[in-house]
């Protein structure tokens, strides 16, 4: 029986620390990356975590991604921003039963959130704590979703946003930061080409980055997935999950999660296999995976479908990496044909228009199988990380 433990206030947050070389930083102090300048690794929040809390805290609180709070980096909770992020739905597939024989297939589908995707959890994540820590200026490069959740999140904490987006990007993404206030700077070229315009700038003109893992903060955010599935699935994990990895935080985050719940004594020692998804595009992750490397290479082969996806290599690739191995999962690539046919097979049959990104996790859902990696009778998850409607533009319509 669980015994109570009192929270004195919102966070439990005790530092940061950096995975590679482990130097402490101070949770009080603005932080990026690692100040050790041999490693420059993301940071990540480490905070006190007792076995005596009970999951009954959880009663009654909204259901939204601040439900952890003792687990989110904010101390003060008047300096939360949130638009109701997170505690996104479990469904378990419908019409595709045919497809998943001897297998209980899940998605989490995180359309729902604000703006339309799961970049809202790390947004608000990082929104906050920049409002905690007294930033006004933030500025991100973006692939699409991320710089509308920044745009909208620093709207409503009245902040100033500065998005470098690629000038290829389907216009909804363009126009919704425009519509939320953020100053918009449209570039030729991939994230990559935005992160080093972004960083020159910020460096000039004293703007706060909130680049992917170059923060610490927006993996908070992301890894309350891994408290969600905790959570919805009775705190007994799904035996495979699958991820659509770009810059990757979900991926990492979601690990996170799981050793924060273990510490805590909510779940056991048994994980997921992990598998990340990427396009063959941007498939620098894959191709180090299958290699047996420790880092990836720049790859970048152009547009893609999958915004999200076009990420030539991930800030933090080796912890990406490191999750894939100890979790005993894999990585595969998936072409923009495939995803197309995928957005258009989940929507006629299980009457959700999901990202290309979430219609990639489909498709290498079926792959896994029919090559027996997936065995029967695992549980597995797919996360669609974002809403359909958003990459209309990029899709062609079947049939």
């Amino acid at each position: 029986m669980d015994t109570e433990v009192v929270v004195e206030s919102a966070s439990l947050i005790s530092h940061l620390e950096c995975p590679e070389c482990g130097t402490i930083h101070s949770a009080h102090e603005i932080n990026t990356v690692c100040a050790n300048p041999d490693c420059k690794s993301a940071l990540y929040a480490k905070y006190h975590l007792p076995t005596g809390l009970s999951k009954s805290i959880l009663n009654g609180r909204p259901a939204t991604m601040w439900r952890y709070k003792e687990f989110l980096p904010v101390i003060d909770e008047t300096n939360i921003v949130t638009l109701g992020e997170g505690f996104t739905p479990i469904i378990p597939i419908g019409n595709f039963k045919k497809h998943a024989s001897g297998n209980e297939v899940f998605w989490k589908d995180e359309s729902g959130n604000p703006t339309g995707s799961f970049k809202a959890r790390g947004i608000s994540a990082a929104v906050s704590k920049a409002k905690e820590l007294g930033l006004t200026k933030l500025a991100i490069p973006t692939a699409g979703n991320a710089g509308g959740a920044l745009a909208a999140y620093a709207a409503r904490a009245g902040m100033h946003a500065i998005v470098y987006m690629p000038r290829q990007t389907p216009q909804v993404f363009k126009d919704e930061c425009r519509l939320y206030g953020a100053e918009l700077v449209e570039i030729d070229g991939s994230i990559s080409d935005c992160g080093r315009l972004v960083n020159e700038h910020a460096l000039l003109h004293g703007w706060f980055q909130v680049s992917t893992l170059k923060e610490p903060y927006r993996l908070e955010g992301k890894k309350t997935m891994g408290y969600e599935i905790a959570e919805q699935f009775d705190w007994q994990l799904p035996d495979v999950i699958l991820y659509p990895t770009g810059g990757g935080t979900g991926l990492i985050g979601i690990w996170k999660a799981f050793d924060e719940l273990e510490q805590l004594g909510w779940i056991d020692s048994k994980r997921p296999k992990m598998v990340a998804v990427q396009s063959e595009s941007c498939d620098g992750i894959v191709q180090a995976f299958l290699a047996g490397e420790s880092t990836s290479n720049f790859v970048d082969g152009g547009f893609t479908i999958a915004n999200g996806l076009r990420v030539p290599k991930p800030y933090a690739d080796k912890l990406i990496l490191r999750v894939l191995r100890e979790s005993e999962g894999t990585a595969l690539n998936i072409s923009d044909a495939e995803m197309n046919a995928g957005v258009n097979e989940v929507a006629r049959n299980e009457g959700m228009l999901i990202a290309p990104e979430g219609a990639a996790l489909w498709q290498a859902f079926k792959k896994l199988k029919a090559g027996n990696w997936i065995k029967p009778g695992e549980r597995v998850l797919l996360i669609n990380t974002g809403n359909g409607y958003k990459y209309l533009e990029n899709i062609e319509i079947e049939g």
